[in-house]
């Protein structure tokens, strides 16, 4: 019955992503941010996304709460179109303009080093051109991913993402981590999101509230001294996207798993209180 409603799922998102097509990277944001904005409120994890930010940020009044999560859903849909248009992103000057990097010059430096670096963000809008910016700039880079529940779908994700955004994708799990491990000792940066539930993960703070969190950038530190970069993006002004890369950070080898882990805790918590309704409230993020 799951892969029955799978194939339904992945024929309408093939229809839609042919209507995007059609239309255009302008039409294609109104359209799929209004239908998302229709759609959203009607998903489970609606109430999944107002429970997670009384978690966060407490009790905002019903309008507000509103206001955030309605946000959420338009940029939601925004991105879904914009896969769309990912090979325009990679490789259209017109498209590229659009994307402003903070601190490009850290980005060099990681390149010419050939010292590789573990590169730290979450999900928010539009999250996939940070890997793909990375890449671009002659970073050698895999990037860690977590496959679509979707069996029909997935397949065709994954192309787009090792076509346009970063060619070495790794699934997250034990196996793919001892692929990271085999990656960065051979000079490869490794770009991965730590805002998201692990069942490997280990139980530390996130918005003062237990949440199993990914401890592979602290193991990278203590383990081989690795610089971690914070990275965030933000949308401005409808298309244009902001990418921001942070002073690399240094920890000490003998700073404990739980300080390195809770220090990007807090780093990313911060990212996320700077545009609430860009951040995708819908992971299961304190089960």
């Amino acid at each position: 019955m799951r892969n029955f409603i799978y194939f339904f799922q992945f024929i309408f998102i093939i229809f839609l992503f042919f209507i995007f097509k059609l239309i255009g990277i302008k039409f294609s944001r109104i359209l799929s941010g209004y239908i998302f904005k229709i759609l959203g409120p009607i998903f489970r994890s609606n109430s999944l996304a107002k429970k997670n930010i009384q978690y966060a940020v407490g009790n905002f009044n019903k309008k507000e709460m509103k206001n955030i999560i309605q946000k959420m859903w338009i940029n939601y849909g925004k991105i879904f179109s914009e896969y769309m248009f990912l090979k325009y992103f990679r490789f259209s000057s017109d498209f590229h303009k659009n994307i402003i990097v903070e601190n490009k010059k850290i980005l060099i430096d990681i390149k010419n080093s050939k010292i590789p670096v573990i590169f730290v963000s979450g999900h928010f809008d539009n999250f996939e051109l940070m890997a793909m910016e990375i890449e671009k700039s002659g970073v050698k880079l895999a990037t860690v991913y977590r496959p679509l529940n979707n069996i029909f779908l997935n397949p065709i994700m994954e192309k787009l993402r090792k076509n346009f955004i970063c060619k070495m994708q790794i699934k997250k799990g034990i196996g793919g981590t001892k692929e990271l491990l085999r990656l960065f000792k051979d000079k490869t940066s490794i770009a991965l999101m730590i805002d998201q539930r692990v069942s490997e993960g280990i139980k530390i703070n996130f918005f003062n509230n237990i949440a199993s969190t990914t401890s592979i950038p602290a193991q990278f530190s203590k383990k081989f001294g690795a610089k971690i970069v914070p990275v965030h993006i933000e949308r401005k002004n409808y298309d244009i996207f902001k990418i921001k890369f942070c002073t690399p950070i240094s920890f000490n080898k003998n700073d404990s798993i739980e300080f390195i882990t809770l220090s990007l805790n807090k780093i990313l918590e911060k990212m996320i209180l700077k545009n609430l309704d860009q951040w995708i409230w819908t992971h299961n993020r304190w089960k």
